[in-house]
């Protein structure tokens, strides 16, 4: 069964925040939670960055040649 438990550490002891569900002698695995683990947001982009970069050619909606037979 896993359970998880909140609590945290402060100098040298775990303080769970509730009881576990437990009353005999059991295995734990704890995972410490750090300010570095936190992901941090990308930054905005900015919108219109591939302006005048990116050109679309004047006959784009067209049909291509290569689908004739299938229209």
């Amino acid at each position: 069964m896993l359970t998880t438990i909140k609590g945290y550490y402060d100098h040298g002891k775990i303080v769970l925040q509730e009881q576990p569900p437990v009353d005999v002698k059991t295995e734990v695995m704890v995972t410490f939670l750090t300010e570095e683990a936190v992901v941090k947001p990308s930054p905005k982009r900015k919108l219109g960055g591939l302006e005048g970069k990116v050109a679309i050619p004047e006959d784009f909606n067209e049909p291509l040649d290569d689908l004739k037979d299938y229209m």
